[in-house]
């Protein structure tokens, strides 16, 4: 699991980035999901929990994507 500080970290990361960009890596999240999903299925994963990694940074993405448009951020 990420500690705090790595946490802190990415959100700022983040939020540095437009929503265009944000739009982006929510895409490359949203497949690599994909990608560990159907290798789960196919021939089971070494670490599960990378797939909780993957959706809780999907949730970032989203919340940050969310922020930005409630301060009335463009692009």
């Amino acid at each position: 699991m990420m500690s705090e500080k790595k946490r802190k970290q990415y959100l700022e990361e983040l939020r540095k980035k437009t929503i265009k960009e944000l739009q982006e890596l929510l895409d490359e999240l949203k497949m690599e999901l994909l990608r560990l999903r159907f290798k789960k299925q196919v021939q089971g994963l070494e670490n599960p929990m990378e797939i909780r990694k993957v959706k809780r940074n999907i949730a970032r993405v989203l919340t940050v994507i969310r922020e930005k448009e409630l301060r009335g951020e463009q692009g």
